[in-house]
């Protein structure tokens, strides 16, 4: 049987997995690239670095994995959502990719929301509210601070889906990815006419929408030179990395929910009908599954918030860290865990690049609360990891009310490595969390539909139930429940008494900055 590629492209780096149809890993390869901030609450990437390091990945992977490529029966593809790329007439780049959690657009969402005719309207086309990490406030942005950019735009692409052309020659994308960058149809699962008119945005530079299984193009001589593939190797939709994240985690029926700690923290849940939060706080896309959808809670800071303290107050742990040879992560973790949960009052908000779920605020920001003499770096550390507990139980509860089945809660991401962190989760919401035997994430999932594209599987949920296997539980313990909820009610109370001091801040760096 045929190997599976899976690719994705995060936003530190591209991953490439090779699965035999078992889901056992043959090899992998990871390339990093650098993430670009010009200006406060930008976040921009060259889509060059992606193609670049998707080279070089794949190839790594097929040399450590010993693997042919004649032996690669189809391609699979996800990657970080909601980002722009703009090709003019000849198929190259306009400028540097804006990404998912740049926060500029929030002049453009107030316009876009007016536009559709109010936030109620949009939801009924979108099934989600403007957001400034969304693609469309992008493009409207691009119009109005760049129209020597906008008017050459000729195709609109996400990253993943630069990626496919590159690989494919093909514009094409998949209805989880196009699901978060409203200008999706997320109920009927097509383009919406009336959200392209009202924004002036024309169907044609938008790419053809498959579901994720589906074939979409096949590897060009050209990639195939590139990349050592085969000329001819089918490539599928794949998906956004929440909904292909999903898949490889499980979550392709009613009842488990999944929990992602990465850069960013994903609460998903499966839905056979869509449903919506009724103040847009909740994602509701289109799964990677046919005929499907999901709800997704999101919290821009959690494992970026971690990221933040290690690289600004650890410089000791780096460094120790690289002389033994180990992660810096571990020896963090490591002091965390000599601090008392709860941190003696010590309550961190993890709004480092804003937030998202609930409040999709861009102005919002990183707090320590409670700062006293007592005080260590390594109460610091595990209030970090306790915030961002809280800010996915604030998704969680929304997917609750939505009346999503919660049989189980499996959880992944770099940040479910660590112990103390899934039993710090557990204890906050009250739930075991299990993890899984493969923790490749979205690029295991891309795997997977690639081989239902290929034939190995005869549907996701197939796929799943052949691949994806219990590892562990992390078990709530009763006396951290108890304490946790104490201080989730705390934390519950200091974003609605800090709002109008993080839009002061905001107008006060924004004239600033104005002014220099």
């Amino acid at each position: 049987m045929p190997s599976l590629l899976g690719i994705d492209i995060g936003t530190s780096g591209t991953k490439v997995i090779i699965m035999d149809e078992d889901g056992t890993i043959v090899a992998s390869a990871t390339e990093t690239y650098p993430l670009h901030t010009p200006h406060p609450n930008w976040a921009e990437q060259d889509p060059a670095d992606w193609w670049a390091a998707t080279v070089d990945a794949i190839r790594r992977a097929c040399e450590r994995g010993c693997v042919e490529p004649t032996d690669i029966g189809c391609v699979g593809l996800t990657g970080q959502m909601h980002g722009l790329v703009l090709l003019d007439e000849k198929d190259q780049v306009l400028r540097p990719a804006i990404l998912w959690c740049d926060q500029r657009t929030w002049d453009e969402c107030r316009w876009i929301t007016g536009a559709i005719g109010g936030a109620k309207r949009l939801r009924e086309l979108t099934c989600n509210p403007a957001l400034t990490g969304f693609t469309a406030p992008k493009i409207v942005w691009v119009r109005d601070h760049e129209p020597d950019v906008y008017k050459k735009i000729r195709k609109v692409l996400l990253p993943k889906d630069y990626i496919r052309f590159m690989l494919t020659g093909e514009y094409a994308t998949e209805v989880s990815d196009a699901s978060g960058t409203l200008l999706f149809d997320v109920e009927d699962r097509r383009w919406s006419h009336d959200v392209l008119g009202a924004l002036g945005v024309s169907e044609d530079w938008l790419p053809r929408c498959y579901e994720s299984p589906e074939v979409t193009g096949r590897v060009t001589g050209m990639a195939a030179r590139e990349t050592g593939l085969v000329e001819g190797t089918p490539v599928v939709g794949g998906g956004g990395d929440q909904a292909a994240g999903a898949v490889g985690n499980g979550i392709v029926k009613p009842g488990a929910i999944s929990v992602t700690v990465g850069t960013s923290g994903v609460v998903f849940a499966y839905m056979d009908e869509p449903a919506l939060d009724a103040e847009g706080r909740l994602h509701t896309f289109c799964h990677a599954v046919p005929g499907k959808w999901h709800a997704m809670g999101v919290t821009l800071g959690a494992g970026g918030s971690m990221r933040w303290f290690r690289d600004t107050l650890c410089e000791a742990e780096v460094a120790v860290a690289r002389c033994a040879g180990t992660d810096p992560y571990e020896l963090i973790t490591a002091e965390a865990a000599q601090a008392e949960p709860g941190c003696e009052g010590l309550v961190f908000l993890p709004y480092v690049t804003g937030e998202r779920t609930p409040y999709p605020d861009p102005n919002a920001r990183g707090v320590f609360f409670g700062l006293s003499l007592r005080h260590t770096k390594a109460h610091m550390a595990r209030a970090v990891m306790e915030g961002v507990a809280f800010s996915l139980r604030d998704c969680l509860e929304l997917v609750k009310a939505l009346g999503v089945s919660m049989g189980e809660v499996r959880v992944s991401g770099g940040g479910a490595r660590s112990a103390l962190w899934r039993q710090i989760i557990a204890d906050v919401f009250g739930a075991p969390l299990v993890t899984l035997k493969v923790t490749e994430g979205p690029a295991y999932g891309a795997a997977l539909l690639a081989g239902v594209g290929a034939g190995v599987y005869r549907s996701v949920p197939e796929a799943c139930e052949r691949t994806i296997k219990p590892a562990g539980v992390t078990e709530p313990e009763l006396s951290g429940v108890a304490l946790y909820e104490e201080y989730y009610g705390l934390y519950r109370d200091l974003y609605p008494r800090l709002k109008p001091e993080f839009d002061r801040a905001a107008e006060i760096v924004s004239r600033r900055s104005r002014e220099h």
